[in-house]
């Protein structure tokens, strides 16, 4: 009845862990979230981490054989976080290009079952949209990835409109995915470990996600999709409250960085947004998400090789919808999305 697309799938390349090992020994970059991520990543020789790494790099056979091994038909492949963001503009610039070759390099050479999202450099936001242009018409790559914040800031910053302008022209998503909290925010998380996937990444992207739409950013493009994994990080069960503090605080006129807006927060991650499962192989939150947001607005997502867990897919196999529905978790939202 359908394939199974999974949307949040992780890749490195070897010239981008060879910069983040040069930045983590020479110190020139002050992220204790960076540090605590990929200082991990790269580093560990636990056996599963150690396999998370190998697998990170690879866009060949072993990619395959799992995803073979789990029935999934094609992944949608993004650079790991936080990608090209934690370095210099330039640096950075000139990384994403070449990630963004070797990314479509690899979806040429199996167009049936890769496609990709490409990495972009907010710290240049106009040479960001303009490699983003590349991306999409030159390369075949169907979106753009942001790995949250960029050194503590977000996309709501009008300096940063340049990116989502043309992701609206060239009609593709961008995903927000998490990063780890900014030194601002880290401090308690990381004191007790929960700066990454088990706790910070959602509080992090989800309050990214939040400031987008509080700013005025889709009042500006209202034709702008944005995909959020790990079921919204949160935000669905906010939905409520959001509305009516929203309204509250507006009618009070008491934030003047708190424009008033054309709809309801909810309004607008209902219509401009779309989330994942991934990480998220649980019932219960997934048919929560799909009652609130739209079964349309919700996509299967792994989230390999982070969590590559094969029964993990039997979860959104055996979930209590219809065959119809089912095909949208896992097959045609994706399609429509990414235009796959």
């Amino acid at each position: 009845m359908y394939q199974r697309i999974a949307t949040e799938e992780a890749f490195g390349t070897a010239e981008l862990f060879e910069r983040y090992r040069a930045i983590l020994a020479d110190g020139s970059v002050n992220d204790p979230g960076f540090t605590s991520l990929m200082g991990f990543y790269l580093n560990s020789s636990a056996p599963g981490i150690v396999a998370v790494r190998e697998r990170m790099l690879d866009l060949g056979e072993r990619r395959l054989g799992d995803m073979d091994s789990t029935g999934i038909a094609k992944q949608v492949l993004a650079v790991t976080s936080p990608g090209v963001q934690i370095f210099d503009a330039d640096t950075a610039v000139g990384l994403a290009r070449s990630i963004n070759d070797e990314l479509s390099a690899a979806v040429k050479k199996y167009p049936q079952r890769f496609a990709g999202l490409a990495a972009v450099a907010p710290q240049k936001p106009v040479e960001a949209a303009k490699e983003l242009e590349r991306a999409v018409k030159t390369l075949g790559l169907k979106g753009a990835i942001v790995n949250s914040h960029t050194h503590g800031e977000y996309l709501d910053d009008p300096k940063y409109w340049a990116i989502f302008e043309a992701a609206e022209a060239l009609n593709v998503p961008v995903y927000i995915h998490p990063g780890s909290p900014p030194p601002a925010m880290i401090g308690p998380f990381l004191e007790r470990g929960l700066d990454g996937a088990i706790y910070g990444f959602a509080v992090e992207t989800g309050l990214h996600l939040l400031r987008i739409i509080v700013s005025g950013a889709l009042d500006r493009f209202p034709r702008l999709r944005l995909v959020a994994g790990h079921l919204g990080e949160g935000l669905p069960y906010w939905m409520f409250r959001m509305d009516f503090m929203h309204r509250r605080m507006v009618a009070a006129s008491r934030y003047a960085s708190v424009p008033k807006l054309a709809r309801q927060p909810s309004e607008y991650l209902k219509d401009n947004f779309w989330v994942t499962t991934s990480g998220m192989a649980w019932a219960p939150p997934i048919l929560y998400a799909q009652s609130v947001m739209g079964v349309d607005r919700v996509m299967y997502a792994m989230d390999y090789p982070y969590q590559f867990v094969p029964e993990e897919v039997k979860v959104t196999d055996e979930l209590p919808i219809s065959d119809e529905d089912k095909r949208k978790l896992y097959q045609s939202t994706a399609e429509r999305v990414f235009a796959l």
